[in-house]
Order: C-alpha cells, then structure tokens, then sequence
C-alpha cells in the first residue's frame, strides 16, 4: 500500500526530467514567451516546441494566455513551491538525523575520556 505525500506531484518532476522541458523552464524564469521564441532560442522546430509547451502546460508547470493570434507562456509557481516543500522535508530529515549522530558521537567521546 503506497502513501501519497500531500505536496509533491510526480508529474513535475516527470515533466521537467525531459532535457528539453527543463530548458524551456529555464528560459521561462526570465519571463513570459512565445512559443516561437522559444523554438528560436532552443534551436528546436515550432511543433516540438508546442509538444513540450502542451507537457508543461498538462502538468501544470507553465499556464498559457492568448493575445491576438500569439500563445504567450509563462511559468505557475505552485508546482515549484510544492516541489521546494519536498525537498526542504528531506532537509529537515537529514539535519535531525546529523544532529543525532553529532549528539552519539559526543556521547562516545564522553565515554571514552571516562
């Protein structure tokens, strides 16, 4: 039986695995685009362009707006919060469990000078 962490959606991270995704999103950091600035600067033809756009756009990662006969992409912050939050639960895991060995190893120190 699989418990599912309220937060992380696995899409995201399936989304952004593609190399191709991950440097639209890059390129989204720096604001909204077209879709044919972004097949211009990632070297990639306009459909597999919109290919990636509509993963993106599927997952929730980028939301699109339409201005006259122009498709504008920009990028959703909710999935990077949700994917922020998981990572930051692992730190929180992490950082307990070198307090607890920093803790044993002074513990066996203490020992020893005995």
């Amino acid at each position: 039986m699989s418990r599912k962490k309220p937060g992380m959606d696995v899409t995201t991270l399936s989304a952004l695995a593609e190399p191709n995704r991950k440097e639209i999103v890059e390129l989204l950091r720096e604001g909204p685009l077209t879709v044919g600035e972004i097949a211009d600067r990632l070297g990639l033809r306009q459909p597999q362009a919109s290919k990636h756009l509509k993963v993106l756009s599927d997952s929730g990662i980028v939301e699109v707006k339409a201005e006259a006969n122009r498709r504008i992409y920009k990028l959703r912050p909710e999935p990077f919060q949700a994917l922020d939050s998981w990572v930051e639960s692992f730190r929180r895991v992490m950082e307990e469990r070198f307090d607890n060995l920093e803790n044993y190893l002074r513990e066996l120190q203490s020992r020893d000078k005995s």
